[in-house]
């Protein structure tokens, strides 16, 4: 009998839809609509669940990780510090050498082609290796 503790046997994006219907709120629609926008600039990406329930997208490597709190709703790029993001979406963790997050907060928007170019940087850059 499995341990009732792990997840193994359901796949991630499961994990990830049920996540997102758990937390029924503005947070749930919001997740909802960054992975749609995840899946749209990428159509083949790798739906993960790292960390003890922490949705993860992934191409060539981490993309970013979907975290939602109390407050807001946070998407780390793993590797944002290394990105352009001339539209400015990078809101929280900029004070690191590798990382950098959105932080969407109740009632916040996100610039859909920006958000998705920045998506799509960030697998560009997994693809080069660095």
């Amino acid at each position: 009998m499995k341990n009732p503790a792990t997840h193994d046997a359901q796949p991630a994006s499961e994990l990830i839809t049920k996540r997102i219907a758990d937390l029924g709120d503005w947070r749930g629609e919001t997740l909802a609509r960054m992975r749609k926008l995840i899946k749209a600039a990428v159509p083949d990406v790798v739906e993960e669940w790292k960390w003890m329930g922490t949705p993860v997208w992934s191409r060539n490597g981490i993309l970013c990780t979907g975290e939602s709190y109390k407050d807001k709703v946070k998407l780390t790029f793993a590797k944002g510090a290394s990105l352009k993001d001339p539209t400015h979406l990078f809101n929280s963790s900029l004070d690191g050498n590798v990382r950098r997050a959105i932080d969407i907060f109740e009632g916040g928007e996100v610039d859909e082609a920006a958000f998705k170019a920045l998506v799509l940087e960030a697998v560009a850059l997994n693809g080069t290796g660095k």
